[in-house]
């Protein structure tokens, strides 16, 4: 008897488990190949900002800011690493800051290169000093 119950609570967890990966996957922004307009906001130090607007056929978020110009970086273990956005640099060797990316109005959870861009999507980078 004791082992049925082990199987059994073993199968509800597999289960469970399939459902929530299920969910998941399904959630995940699909990239869409084709035209695109999106708006990235950059603030600058001094409070500053320029608004850019793009029409690009780009998938991610840090491959069209690399290959519109407007960000320079590295990559890193993460994907893309931004050192410098419209002509500022950001250096947390130096001062502590770095450029802080957000998705329309959050702060965003991955990367430049995790961000699915989206038509008529509204991204941020923002000089921050830690």
């Amino acid at each position: 008897m004791k082992n049925r119950n082990i199987w059994a609570g073993l199968l509800a967890l597999v289960l469970v488990t399939g459902a929530m990966m299920g969910l998941w996957m399904g959630s995940r922004k699909t990239p869409i190949g084709g035209g695109k307009t999106v708006t990235v906001t950059v603030v600058h130090g001094d409070a500053s900002e320029n608004v850019f607007i793009y029409e690009t056929e780009d998938t991610h978020l840090g491959q069209m800011i690399v290959s519109e110009g407007l960000a320079q970086g590295k990559e890193g273990p993460y994907g893309l690493e931004i050192h410098t956005v419209d002509g500022e640099t950001a250096s947390w060797e130096e001062n502590r800051s770095y450029w802080a990316l957000f998705e329309g109005e959050e702060y965003a959870a991955t990367g430049a290169d995790g961000i699915v861009l989206t038509d008529g999507g509204e991204y941020s980078l923002v000089y921050t000093i830690g």
